[in-house]
């Protein structure tokens, strides 16, 4: 999929060309497939905000527009509620991420399970990276204060890399754990092959706005980039429960 360059301009206007419909549904994809016919839309509904429509790409990311489809603004929304300001757009991101996230059986992850979890947090990860390793080696902590952690594959150099291929031999291990900590304390992983899910994760990551690892996703589809000591990043994930 070509960019759209979303962040250029916050509203753009696509032209008086474009028929109106009476559907808005119809004018919006009408529009936006001008602008790219192989834009991956999810949904299209009324937003929160009189007027304007939010439309929910694959990966979960969230554009507004007019009913007409003809201007388009690429931003976060915000409801004033009892003095505070919600991020309306997060809220929805996040949930849609969830949603993905949740879809994967955990038959497919390297899952480090807490004996009392209270909640679980999801890290793509790649072996070669430093902060990974360190995290990794923090997941005892973690999940003596009550979070699960499931291991999904980021190889950050692309599917051809080493740690890509560590990665899949890791995902192919009989003992995929054992395997992990070998490969995060740099002890060397057994070349292995099998049919894995290694690439599919990888473009995933990609899909929900995964740009490095470690990459932390909440139960609630909220996103941690980078790395948080164990205690802080556990506050965080039990309160992402409320």
């Amino acid at each position: 999929m070509s960019p759209i360059r979303l962040s250029v301009a916050l509203a753009l206007a696509l032209g008086s060309s474009i028929s109106l419909a009476a559907d808005p549904d119809q004018a919006i994809r009408q529009s936006l497939k001008s602008l790219d016919a192989e834009l991956p839309i999810e949904a299209i509904a009324e937003s929160p905000m009189s007027g304007i429509y939010q439309v929910q790409l694959k990966g979960g990311r969230q554009l507004y527009t007019s009913a007409d489809g003809q201007f388009l603004i690429q931003g976060y929304l915000f409801q004033v509620k009892d003095g505070k300001a919600v991020n309306l757009t997060e809220v929805e991101e996040s949930r849609a991420v969830a949603k993905q996230i949740d879809a994967i059986p955990t038959s497919e992850m390297v899952v480090f399970p807490a004996k009392d979890a209270k909640t679980h947090i999801t890290v793509f990860t790649d072996t070669e990276c430093g902060y990974c390793q360190k995290l990794h080696s923090e997941i005892p902590e973690l999940n003596r204060l009550g979070v699960e952690v499931r291991y999904l594959a980021f190889p950050r150099q692309g599917m051809n890399s080493s740690a890509a291929r560590e990665l899949q031999s890791v995902w192919c291990s009989k003992d995929r754990q054992a395997a992990m900590n070998k490969a995060k304390t740099r002890q060397g992983v057994p070349e292995a092959t099998c049919d894995n899910p290694v690439a599919k994760q990888y473009e995933l990551g990609h899909l929900i706005g995964v740009n490095g690892t470690p990459s932390v996703i909440l139960a609630n589809g909220k996103m941690i980039p980078g790395y948080q000591p164990a205690p802080q990043l556990a506050k965080i994930a039990l309160e992402s429960n409320d």
